[in-house]
């Protein structure tokens, strides 16, 4: 059975999950990895029974409670965040507080406190979007936008490399039949696109990268992408028709 690299991952969670799960029936205190496994997989699990969001989020909140863990792992584990499957598609779910009842205010030692918001960038390209699908899209904030649902339609290549300008957790929903017009700003850090729909698994500035996940993504059917060779030849036609 070949598996895409995040259903890999999703598989890797959920060991981990049932793990803690069979950990705890014994009595036995959560570690870090254990407990953060648990919550995260709470959230792919309630998406996967179809629930919304935050219905998702709600659920991870109250899975543990300061008594199933190790003493210190309550103020180890901030924020959890897990890229679940919903009914309108991949979301980003952060899980705040996630051990629930831990008490804490915002002054107490150690708290983190949360500095002036970043402003958004200013996008650096701008596209119209498609949804020729008979239900609603939704991409993440994070999501690799190139490799987002083949039934929207764009400028793929003009998507390379690029993610949405929009707040970290943030979605962008695309009706069945509208056109929407986004922002979309380069992906930062390494740069590497790993998981997605599989259309990169690696770095997205490799030589060669952009052109083989052109070809793969118009292979599989990917509305509006079509392969550099293609596209200049298109261009140079076009060019001599005028």
């Amino acid at each position: 059975m070949r598996l895409t690299p995040t259903e890999r991952d999703r598989l890797l969670l959920f060991g981990a999950a049932e793990l803690a799960r069979a950990r705890r029936a014994r009595g036995l205190k959560l570690n870090v990895p254990e407990a953060t496994a648990l919550i995260a997989d709470t959230v792919c699990e309630a998406a996967r029974d179809g629930k919304r969001l935050s219905e998702a989020i709600t659920a991870a909140r109250h899975v543990l409670g300061p008594d199933d863990v190790l003493p210190g792992v309550a103020d180890v584990i901030g924020d959890v965040m897990v890229e679940a499957v919903f009914d309108d598609g991949s979301r980003l779910a952060v899980v705040p507080d996630p051990i629930r009842g831990l008490g804490l205010g915002d002054e107490a030692p150690g708290a983190v406190l949360p500095g002036p918001a970043d402003e958004e960038p200013e996008p650096a390209v701008r596209l119209m979007v498609h949804n020729t699908a008979d239900v609603p899209v939704s991409v993440t904030s994070h999501f690799h936008f190139f490799e987002s649902n083949p039934r929207l339609e764009f400028d793929r290549a003009a998507a390379y490399g690029m993610r949405l300008c929009a707040p970290a957790g943030s979605s962008t929903r695309f009706d069945p039949g509208a056109e929407v017009e986004i922002g979309l700003v380069p992906i930062g850090g390494e740069r590497i696109a790993i998981g997605f729909a599989g259309l990169v698994d690696g770095p997205l500035d490799a030589p060669g990268a952009r052109e083989e996940a052109l070809r793969r993504a118009a292979v599989c059917g990917y509305l509006g992408a079509r392969p550099e060779e293609s596209r200049t030849e298109g261009a140079r036609t076009e060019e001599e028709n005028r």
